[in-house]
């Protein structure tokens, strides 16, 4: 089990900056991916950016060069800092991280945070 609570977001004008923060605690040395996704109003969950266990990382188009994903091992902390921000990175962000034991693939997901882009 993984467990992933997201914080940070609210309300950014465009061209703004804001990070987020997620927190994973449970088995997390199993964590073969995590990452971010994001849904917006009437549209379907997408893939915002991962990174893998190797520290390979994965950027949707839309996002790459404003975007970037770190995380803190220490602190069992992943972030996201997303700069240059636009009306249409208006969302729900989701934490995500997929589990593999033995072949065997869970995905788990924060609750949430809403992040909203002024024009």
């Amino acid at each position: 089990q993984v467990q992933l609570v997201e914080s940070g977001g609210g309300l950014v004008q465009a061209g703004g900056s804001t990070r987020l923060s997620c927190a994973a605690s449970g088995t997390i040395s199993r964590i073969s991916v995590i990452g971010w996704y994001r849904q917006a109003p009437g549209k379907q969950r997408e893939l915002v950016t991962t990174v893998s266990s190797s520290g390979s990382t994965n950027y949707a188009d839309s996002v790459k060069g404003r975007f970037s994903i770190s995380r803190d091992n220490a602190k069992n902390q992943l972030y996201l800092q997303m700069n240059s921000l636009k009306p249409d990175d208006t969302a729900v962000y989701y934490c995500y991280a997929q589990v593999a034991i033995w072949g065997d693939i869970t995905d788990y997901w924060g609750q949430g945070t809403q992040v909203t882009v002024s024009s």
